[in-house]
């Protein structure tokens, strides 16, 4: 069984390396030393949340705490373009299970979307609230998954606040919606954007409500340079379309094919 995974704040291994202790505490100390009752000499795994992991050994448990040596650091490579998914509010929280599954697929930062069409919305007053839902919805998944960083949650916006986020950003932004009406593939739009050099600094995969992504809004996102894909042949919920969308992306951009040399670590033992 792999070992447990528990988060320290960014930067906490930064100056680490093998041989280095660790303190554990806090809230991930508590369920750790507390609730998981873990005992020197066993093993766990250490995350800053941001892209350093480090294996380690259990050599000392407190009251609310673990003191753990490092046996080996990884850095993670951030890999470009970032997967970026833009994700409809939906109703029966669909939304928050399509969130969790590419949290788990491998996503990188995820966009609330207010859709013309979203029947769920957040109501004013409670936005915080519900960011706060959606990040620990990502955190949990995360951590379930032994990711090292946590995909970054953004603050909601409307379809006219995204669209002012395309055209304004300095972040070169490639945008694919998919939609069931269309016939370019995922394969050809994800190949039109990144044929030209420099490449996308992001790939933006825009997921629509239950009701679908209106005519106007398709309209507008084409003007904004995004390109209009479909995902197979059958309507994908919205629960599902966005995990779909983004475990095809991988698969085609190659981070899942290890024998290619993708997905790089750097390790320090």
């Amino acid at each position: 069984m792999t070992a447990p995974l528990f988060h320290l704040s960014p930067g906490a291994l930064d100056d680490a390396g093998p041989g280095a202790t660790v303190v554990l505490s806090g809230a991930e100390g508590h369920h750790a030393a507390t609730v998981m009752r873990l005992k020197p000499g066993e093993q766990v795994i250490l995350s800053d949340t941001v892209g350093s992991r480090a294996e380690g050994i259990v050599r000392a448990a407190g009251v609310g705490e673990l003191s753990v040596e490092i046996v080996q650091l990884t850095r993670e490579p951030v890999l470009e373009p970032r997967l970026v998914l833009v994700q409809a509010l939906a109703k029966d929280r669909r939304d928050l299970q399509g969130v969790e599954s590419a949290t788990e697929l491998g996503v990188d930062a995820i966009i609330p979307w207010q859709a013309e069409r979203s029947v769920a919305r957040w109501k004013a007053g409670r936005e915080a609230k519900k960011h706060a839902e959606w990040v620990a919805t990502v955190t949990s998944a995360a951590k379930q998954t032994r990711r090292t960083s946590i995909p970054t949650v953004r603050a909601l916006q409307t379809t006219t606040q995204y669209l002012e986020t395309l055209r304004s950003t300095e972040r070169r932004i490639a945008t694919i919606v998919l939609h069931e009406t269309d016939e370019t593939s995922l394969a050809q739009a994800i190949a039109g954007h990144c044929a030209s050099e420099p490449g996308p600094e992001e790939l933006h995969l825009v997921i629509g409500p239950e009701g679908g992504i209106s005519d106007r809004e398709i309209e507008l996102l084409g003007a904004a340079g995004a390109r209009i894909a479909r995902l197979g042949r059958t309507v994908l919920r919205s629960s599902t379309a966005g995990p779909a969308a983004l475990a095809a992306t991988q698969l085609l951009l190659g981070r899942w094919d290890w024998a290619a040399g993708t997905g790089h670590t750097e390790h320090t033992a």
